[in-house]
């Protein structure tokens, strides 16, 4: 059931969105060659805990995981790039790192990713990244009252399909409320003109996340999370919650 937010319920989902959005600022100020991905989720969690918020992610266990998730970040780097536990590894010159962060105050939920270049970048990376952006944005102005489900993934895909870039459907946007993960499932392709009216009220959680070149086939890693590409070639990763209004989509989670 897709649930209808009210402009209150959406303004206390805008408060969660601006504490996600400040922990992935924070992280990304301290991201830094020779920084450990613990230590990324050190300073998210601190974040989270300074503004009373409960991480989203932090012991989550869905269907497919073999274990809880242990962090309050994913932090996914170079040919990962969904889902990626927090460890000791030390951050290189040149890595591509992809973080996402979810949070909750007073029961009302926000997630969001961002990805970014470590040090010293490369043109090809930064492209990747730009296009992921441009997937993100085309998906957000296609969220209008009127407009379909498939409007979304349609639009989304259009700017992969260009860029030459590698998209799955197996995992995208969502709906999201009360709880991280609500109807509808958002893929990050479709038709146009099909799926899900979207209403004011509507809320959404967009992200596209695309890989070099045109290969969609990935693998999960012994940990039962951490989503690479099976060829090794790097990917990138960007979300926003978005509410659907009269007015045009609302992003919640802007940094």
């Amino acid at each position: 059931m897709v649930d209808l937010k009210t402009a209150g319920e959406i303004d206390q989902m805008r408060a969660a969105g601006q504490v996600v959005a400040s922990a992935l600022t924070a992280v990304k100020k301290e991201a830094a060659v020779g920084v450990s991905l613990r230590e990324l989720d050190e300073v998210a969690r601190d974040v989270l805990r300074s503004a009373g918020a409960v991480s989203l992610f932090d012991g989550y266990q869905p269907g497919f995981a073999t274990i809880p998730f242990s962090g309050v970040i994913c932090t996914s780097v170079n040919d990962a790039v969904l889902h990626g536990l927090p460890s000791d590894l030390r951050l290189a010159d040149g890595d591509l790192l992809n973080v996402d962060c979810g949070a909750s105050i007073d029961g009302w939920c926000a997630d969001s990713a961002t990805s970014f270049i470590i040090g010293t970048p490369n043109a090809e990376d930064l492209a990747l990244i730009a296009t992921t952006e441009e997937a993100l944005a085309a998906g957000i102005a296609a969220a209008v009252p009127g407009a379909r489900l498939g409007d979304i993934g349609a639009a989304i895909g259009a700017v992969g399909h260009r860029a030459g870039v590698g998209t799955n459907l197996d995992f995208g946007g969502h709906g999201i409320g009360r709880r991280m993960h609500e109807d509808p499932h958002v893929p990050n392709g479709g038709q146009p003109g099909r799926g899900l009216k979207l209403r004011p009220g509507h809320v959404i959680a967009i992200e596209p996340w695309f890989w070099h070149g045109p290969g969609s086939v990935y693998v999960i890693d012994k940990d039962g999370w951490t989503l690479r590409s099976a060829d090794h070639t790097r990917g990138a990763h960007a979300e926003h919650t978005v509410a659907i209004t009269d007015a045009g989509p609302q992003i919640l989670t802007q940094r």
